[in-house]
């Protein structure tokens, strides 16, 4: 749906050339949601700011379905703008129009006439985003949540093929934003969108995106499928990602634990190895003893995971870790 090829782009500051983007080259797939994840400065905005063109890059392509949207012209551009809705992190709606004129304000622009055609598409839309009584209130006498879903809706007016979030809720709440994750998550897969979220939380990523990239001083750092790169990072700004969502400190992360005896691993499991009581029947089948010393158990989108720091003593620890390996899980070795 949305391809980047050697994408460079720099900012003239006092008579010198700032790089903000700096050989970009991947695909983001129809339908899929994609995570672009990445601390203040690295790039993320002006990534995806680039997909409608309310940034241009200083060099290299932007294709969307194959087309070569760098290439167009004025109004190929503005046509190309109504297949794409954005929502922000801090709203933007018209303080001076209903909830219900917000979201018919794009139709207006696009040159919808039909009133009768807009108020039903109005009514349709703050249906799916559950505002209907809210068709006739001003944004100040809404939430936070209700502003973000008064601006998912009128993303959504013109019926777009991509919808863009930029920081979409940084400004909530812990439960608003889970709320609204789960209604991006809804329209994806009730409307086949292909939904492109920027931002510096790792658990937003982790909660609803299936694949992202990780910028770093303007380059991909690292990109693959969520798991994959949440749980086994191989870049050192992923890894500080992973920790910051951990709550984990770096200087903390690092402890040898010199103090504790043994052997000392992490554990991935996924799927439903995640329940499964495997350390408990792998102990007793080798007769080693273990004490976690870290761990979570949680969700990647719709997949449960855990992950353990454990050290074993005692018993034929070769062979428990074999036979760990040998039922799926992942196993790093922190300590011999």
């Amino acid at each position: 749906m949305i391809t980047f090829k050697h994408i460079h782009k720099a900012y003239r500051v006092g008579g010198s050339d700032i790089p903000a983007l700096q050989g970009i080259d991947f695909e983001i797939q129809a339908g899929e949601i994609f995570g672009i994840i990445g601390h203040s400065g690295a790039g993320k905005s002006t990534l995806v700011r680039l997909i409608n063109l309310l940034e241009r890059p200083t060099s290299g392509q932007v294709l969307i379905d194959n087309v070569d949207i760098t290439a167009l012209d004025a109004e190929g551009v503005r046509l190309q703008r109504q297949r794409i809705g954005m929502i922000f992190q801090h709203f933007n709606l018209l303080s001076s129009k209903t909830v219900a004129q917000n979201v018919a304000f794009p139709l207006e622009l696009a040159g919808v006439a039909n009133k009768h055609q807009i108020r039903k598409r109005v009514a349709a839309l703050l249906a799916r985003v559950g505002l209907t009584d809210h068709a006739d209130k001003y944004p100040a006498q809404l939430s936070g949540g209700q502003k973000q879903r008064v601006g998912i809706a009128r993303a959504l007016a013109t019926e777009p093929k991509i919808l863009l979030c930029d920081e979409a809720t940084s400004a909530l709440d812990p439960q608003t934003t889970q709320s609204v994750l789960q209604l991006l998550a809804d329209i994806n897969r009730e409307l086949g969108l292909t939904i492109v979220i920027i931002t510096h939380e790792m658990d937003v990523v982790r909660r609803i995106a299936d694949r992202v990239a990780v910028l770093d001083a303007g380059r991909v750092a690292e990109i693959g499928p969520v798991a994959e790169v949440f749980l086994h990072p191989k870049h050192a700004t992923t890894r500080r990602f992973v920790l910051e969502d951990e709550h984990v400190d770096e200087g903390e992360e690092r402890d040898d634990f010199a103090h504790v005896p043994g052997r000392i691993v992490r554990l991935t499991f996924t799927g439903d190895s995640t329940y499964e009581p495997l350390l408990g029947a792998v102990a007793r089948a080798t007769g080693i003893d273990f004490s976690i010393l870290a761990g979570r158990i949680d969700r990647i989108k719709d997949t449960p995971y855990g992950q353990l720091t454990v050290a074993f003593t005692g018993g034929d620890v070769p062979a428990a870790l074999a036979q760990l390996a040998g039922r799926g899980l992942a196993v790093e070795e922190v300590r011999a």
